[in-house]
């Protein structure tokens, strides 16, 4: 009989934020989305669940059921780089392990055979467990025969256990709480409502009901309950890393020599990536001075490649915006990969002005020039104040634009980084209010005011927001505070 475990780290975003914050673990605490009053919680810990906490609850109705509440974001690279950890210390016990893509903290395993390595399947699965704590994690790991009774038993149960057949492990799998499974919030409290509070139960409920009432997601995790979707174990393949060094003796500082370099490594590098099929998507570079400072250096074409030509044009680039301090004496390179790109021919090619590949290339070689942290692009968010509903995130990849039909032209406005303090004048000076002194002229109409009040979970604000015009400066947006008692320029409108 094959025999499969899946080893489930529950709530993975929130260990690793209890991992970098110890004090929080005696608390009730959380991971949120983002830093907003409204943020939903993703992750909560058993003192939350115990509070009548749970994942979707807004950050406010949260605290309003445990004022000791803690929350923080995690940030989605932290995670994939513990995702790498554990994917590397679960490879020691199997060679068989597929990730899911789905949640970052459950893993399935190939368990079959190794009752011949172990004493037993119960101490392979105790060894799993005490070889992440050394780490600083939590799991659950279960030994049984099927993917999803594996899963449910993991997201329920603490500690290791290894099940005797099939029947023993649907028996078990019946008891585990809704909660416990990746249900949509909605669905999860829906279905409470109506006495649903068991998989037992949720899998009694009719298919066809299901997917009519709660949607596609539930209907699948349904039918995964029944057993009526069948996927055998894909083990995510390990694939041995791609590095190269030289020590440059005697140390090189000229561009193009240095470039030389690099391009007879990324030559056989490249050979290498053939035979696997792959395409270079990231390329890493690590430098010794001859001062004995290190320098680290990423660079990423517009998409996977193996043109070496595009990856020394990015090295040229970075070396001209950023020039090197002292002479190289060593350096390693080292390539993440992707599978290529498998695009098709198009039967009729648009006539566009166009072309977003170039567009890809620009912004690739900007990245090169100024630095990958340097290009971003703005998102709104939902916040209190209008500043603050503005996020500016690393950019990636071009989109397509979808412009929508407008019957007038929308008004921009434009906010300053910060606020500029205006003089305290009164509106009923016999001159007329000077917004921004004689250069700005005498304001002309006033619009508002609109009035916020809010941000007391942070700090207080009480705000009147006007849109005045001055003779001169067209339409700018103030406001006044009434904690500071002052007026402020926010920004201008066009």
């Amino acid at each position: 009989m094959d025999r499969m475990a899946c080893v489930d780290l529950p709530a993975l975003p929130l260990q690793l934020l209890l991992r970098r914050r110890p004090e929080w673990r005696a608390h009730p605490a959380g991971v949120v989305e983002d830093d907003r009053a409204q943020a939903p919680l993703t992750w909560v810990n058993e003192a939350a669940r115990r509070c009548h906490i749970l994942p979707g609850m807004r950050r406010n109705a949260a605290l309003s059921l445990a004022r000791t509440l803690r929350v923080d974001t995690v940030d989605p690279q932290e995670i994939a780089a513990a995702r790498a950890e554990i994917l590397s210390a679960l490879r020691f016990f199997t060679s068989g392990v597929e990730p899911s893509r789905a949640e970052p903290g459950v893993f399935w395993l190939d368990a079959t055979g190794l009752s011949l390595l172990y004493p037993s399947l119960q101490h392979w699965a105790e060894r799993i467990v005490e070889e992440l704590r050394r780490r600083g994690l939590h799991a659950h790991v279960v030994v049984g025969t099927t993917r999803f009774g594996t899963y449910a038993l993991a997201r329920s149960g603490p500690g290791a256990r290894c099940l005797r057949d099939e029947t023993e492990e649907q028996d078990l799998a019946r008891r585990v709480p809704l909660d416990r499974l990746a249900l949509p919030p909605r669905v999860r409290d829906a279905l409470l409502k109506l006495g649903v509070r068991r998989l037992g139960d949720f899998v009694d409920l009719p298919a066809a009901g299901i997917r009519r009432r709660f949607g596609e997601e539930a209907h699948r995790l349904h039918r995964l309950a029944r057993g009526d979707l069948y996927a055998p174990l894909q083990p995510e393949s390990e694939e041995e890393a791609l590095a190269a060094t030289e020590t440059l003796d005697p140390a090189e500082r000229e561009v193009d020599r240095l470039l030389a370099v690099v391009g007879r490594h990324l030559g056989t590098l490249r050979k290498v990536l053939r035979q696997r099929n792959r395409s270079l998507r990231r390329l890493h570079l690590y430098l010794r001075l001859e001062n004995g400072s290190e320098r680290e250096e990423s660079l990423q074409p517009a998409e996977p490649t193996l043109d070496t030509a595009i990856l020394l044009e990015l090295l040229r680039l970075r070396l001209q915006g950023k020039p090197l301090d002292d002479a190289i004496e060593f350096l390693k390179i080292e390539i993440e990969t992707a599978r290529p790109s498998q695009t098709q021919s198009e039967l009729f090619t648009a006539l566009t002005d166009r072309d977003p590949a170039a567009a890809e290339r620009a912004l690739a070689r900007l990245r090169a020039l100024l630095g990958a942290g340097r290009i971003r692009c703005a998102r709104l968010v939902d916040a209190h104040l209008p500043q603050a509903r503005v996020r500016w995130e690393p950019f990636e990849r071009l989109v397509e634009a979808r412009p929508r039909s407008v019957h007038e032209r929308p008004l921009v406005r434009r906010l300053l980084d910060r606020p500029v303090a205006l003089p305290g004048h009164s509106r009923r000076e016999p001159d007329g209010w000077m917004i921004l002194g004689l250069e700005g002229g005498a304001v002309e109409e006033v619009v508002g005011p609109f009035v916020i009040e809010g941000g007391w979970w942070v700090r207080e604000v009480r705000r009147e927001i006007h849109y005045v015009r001055t003779a001169s400066s067209g339409w700018l947006w103030v406001y006044y505070d009434r904690r500071r008692r002052r007026w402020f320029l926010q920004g201008a409108v066009e």
